[in-house]
């Protein structure tokens, strides 16, 4: 199971923003999210998952505007699952709680970590491998986020291009330009090796 535990960067002076974000996420990802969104600690957002894709789409979310540190626990949860998920346990959890101690103290403002006790290094590979995504992607334009949502959505590099009213060579070099197709081939390596990771957790405990 993944814990996705994300404190609110400068929650003290900025607007809160834990609300709208709890929406958003369980709009994007409430199908795959056992227990919902919860407001934990006032200015946290937690969740919880099975799926590795899920949970590496929520930080990715979340580390996308930089009003969030994203910290990813993988390993055992106790169960039954209480009603929400604020109120659970588990070795995940707490390894959740570490990580986003220490993504606070990083430039990605992300950290992943295992609740497993032999799992350390394949934990800090994954994240490092992260890192390198999250590089790509704070480098991305105004522009090229536009592209990137559109695609997303489905759309084809040309399908695009008509719903930007700019040519396909354009929308080639713009996708080129925000690593769109990179980060498209990088995700379901690392959500390979993050489902792996969270296996070896658990059955390490």
């Amino acid at each position: 199971m993944f814990v996705i535990t994300a404190d609110q960067v400068n929650s003290r002076t900025e607007p809160d923003v834990v609300d709208e974000t709890q929406r958003r996420l369980e709009e994007m990802f409430g199908d795959k999210l056992p227990l919902g969104v919860d407001r934990n600690a006032g200015d946290e957002v937690q969740t919880l998952t099975a799926d590795a894709g899920t949970a590496l789409g929520i930080a990715l979310d979340l580390t996308r505007t930089g009003e969030w540190s994203v910290g990813i626990g993988c390993g055992q949860v106790r169960e039954p699952l209480p009603a929400e998920a604020r109120a659970a346990t588990g070795p995940a959890f707490y390894a959740a709680r570490e990580a986003v101690d220490t993504a606070k103290k990083r430039a990605t403002r992300f950290a992943l970590r295992s609740g497993g006790p032999t799992e350390e290094e394949r934990a800090s590979d994954i994240e490092a491998l992260v890192d390198l995504l999250l590089a790509v992607r704070v480098r991305r334009s105004d522009a090229g986020w536009e592209l990137y949502d559109l695609m997303r959505q489905g759309l084809t590099q040309r399908d695009a291009a008509t719903r930007l009213s700019v040519s396909e060579p354009a929308v080639s070099s713009r996708a080129r330009a925000a690593g769109i197709h990179p980060e498209a081939a990088a995700v379901p390596a690392l959500t390979r090796l993050m489902q792996d990771l969270d296996r070896r957790s658990a059955e390490g405990e």
